[in-house]
């Protein structure tokens, strides 16, 4: 129910109106008075001294019982205010207007009619206007933390990841050869011939350990810094993905890699890189195709394997799963490039992969230069 001013309420008015600044009161609290109540509450220099609105559900009539601004459904009383400089109609009633331009009284400003709608419109033009910046700002400052926090995990994957690979593989490689160096030099005069092809192993696999750390060091460093160029290094990263899991990949290109920033190429790579890692831990996969198509409006990414699949829903409905199959990291560093991912799964039909990235003006007009 909308509290009334009564009498006693008015004469508190009346009393109360010494205060410095200008005092206002407003007729009308649909989206016009809202729009007033929301701009004056902000300005120290302005009062609203009381709304008169005869619809209880009025938009403004909530705002102002919760900023503390009496409410009358006689606008009439409103005249009476002792303290008052400026009234603005938005009521849009025809009677009303015409009463008040009959109304004199110094020092009071009277506006209504086509003027006070206009304000009111400009008025909650820029409301809105602040409202979208604050959303935008919002928004930026969510993918500035999006990004933080990726770059910190990221940061963490990494270095778990190298140090996974270093223990399985290069590390015991090593240990390998010095075990076999070991066993050869107790051969050497007992059973030269045992020596000898155990010599040989041993250079096999000093052989495998030096792929090994080239790998980690690929990995480390995976463009080639001087050009950043992205199709080389997904080249030679498939190439030595195969060789290493025995899993057959196919690249597919198309378009420019020119006119994407080094960033994209960057944030593009490791995508892969997870995506594929994600196909040799989990998918038991035989192939791997890996497809890049760049034209002046978007960039798409495509990793499908004939792996053995998982449930999509169950995997959706479980965060922790997320991580475990590797869709978190790729979703997030789809969205840190302005792109979307999507990922299709099901038990014995492999698993799609599809990043789409539009290209901003900024990147397709610089060509690929920050």
């Amino acid at each position: 129910m909308i509290p009334t001013i009564q009498s006693k309420s008015l004469k508190g008015l009346r009393k109360a109106g010494t205060s410095s600044g200008t005092h206002v009161a407003i007729i009308g609290a649909g989206r016009g008075g809202k729009a007033l109540i929301e701009i004056f509450a902000t300005d120290p220099l302005v009062k609203v001294v009381c709304v008169a609105e005869v619809q209880k559900n009025a938009p403004g009539v909530e705002l102002a019982r919760r900023l503390g601004i009496p409410v009358t459904r006689d606008y009439r009383r409103l005249l009476d205010l002792e303290r008052v400089d400026l009234i603005i109609d938005v009521s849009g009633n025809p009677k009303v207007w015409e009463l008040l331009q009959d109304f004199h009284r110094m020092g009071v400003t009277i506006i209504g009619g086509a003027s006070a709608k206009f304000m009111w419109e400009l008025i909650e033009a820029r409301i809105r206007a602040t409202a979208e910046i604050e959303k935008t700002l919002n928004k930026y400052q969510s993918l500035y933390r999006l990004y933080v926090k990726e770059t910190g995990v990221a940061v963490t994957e990494e270095r778990t990841r190298i140090a996974c690979e270093m223990h399985d593989g290069l590390v015991q490689n090593l240990a390998g050869v010095n075990f076999r160096l070991d066993l050869s030099l107790q051969l050497i005069r007992k059973d030269p011939k045992a020596s000898l092809a155990t010599l040989r192993e041993s250079k096999a696999q000093l052989k495998l350990a030096i792929q090994e750390a080239r790998q980690v060091i690929f990995n480390l460093r995976p463009l080639h810094y001087d050009k950043m160029e992205l199709f080389p290094a997904l080249t030679n990263y498939l190439t030595s993905y195969e060789a290493q899991y025995h899993i057959k990949t196919q690249f597919r290109v198309s378009g420019d890699e020119q006119i994407l920033f080094p960033r994209t190429k960057i944030f593009l790579f490791r995508i892969v890189q997870e995506a594929l890692s994600n196909v040799e831990r989990h998918a038991k996969a035989t192939r791997v195709t890996v497809g890049l198509d760049i034209d002046p409006e978007r960039l798409k990414v495509t990793i499908k394997d004939n792996g053995v699949g998982f449930d999509m829903d169950t995997v959706l409905r479980d965060p922790n799963k997320w991580d475990h199959f590797g869709i978190r990291g790729i979703l997030e560093r789809a969205r840190l490039v302005g792109g979307e991912g999507k990922i299709e799964s099901k038990r014995g039909r492999g698993t799609t992969i599809v990043v789409d990235i539009p290209l901003a003006k900024k990147e397709m007009m610089s060509h690929g230069e920050n």
